[in-house]
């Protein structure tokens, strides 16, 4: 993803749809040890806002990651990111946000496809192809 696209998402309307995201995911009762996962059903009823701010919550994982393993990257066995990364080269928040949409218009009986799975499987796996 390109960082003149996450800069654009500053400020007030980033903390808003930030927010809107997590009290959307929150709403729903959750165990103690249970992560909340967004699938295609709150992707799909989300507002362009609330996807890009998704979106640019997986960019900042990525660059902490990256961060972190500075000068000693973990192996593909570790961690994924890398290979997202590198899937991901040439995509934009928009290209990543309509080409999820695309899909799930699609396929509308896979509302319950998790969005980071469908990310991987419809995005950045075809992407690794073609950046090898």
């Amino acid at each position: 993803m390109q960082k003149e696209n996450l800069v654009k998402y500053s400020g007030r309307k980033l903390i808003l749809a930030l927010t809107v995201a997590v009290a959307s995911v929150a709403t729903a009762p959750a165990q103690a040890a249970e992560i909340p996962v967004v699938t295609g059903e709150q992707w799909t009823r989300s507002s362009e806002d609330v996807q890009k701010a998704y979106l640019v919550g997986i960019a900042n994982l990525t660059q902490v990651e990256n961060a972190y393993f500075v000068g000693n990257p973990p192996s593909d066995n570790q961690s994924f990111v890398p290979r997202l990364v590198k899937g991901l080269q040439g995509q934009t928040l928009d290209s990543v946000r309509e080409g999820l949409n695309r899909w799930y218009a699609a396929n509308p009986g896979k509302l319950q496809r998790p969005v980071i799975e469908t990310i991987w499987f419809e995005i950045a796996v075809p992407g690794l192809q073609k950046n090898k």
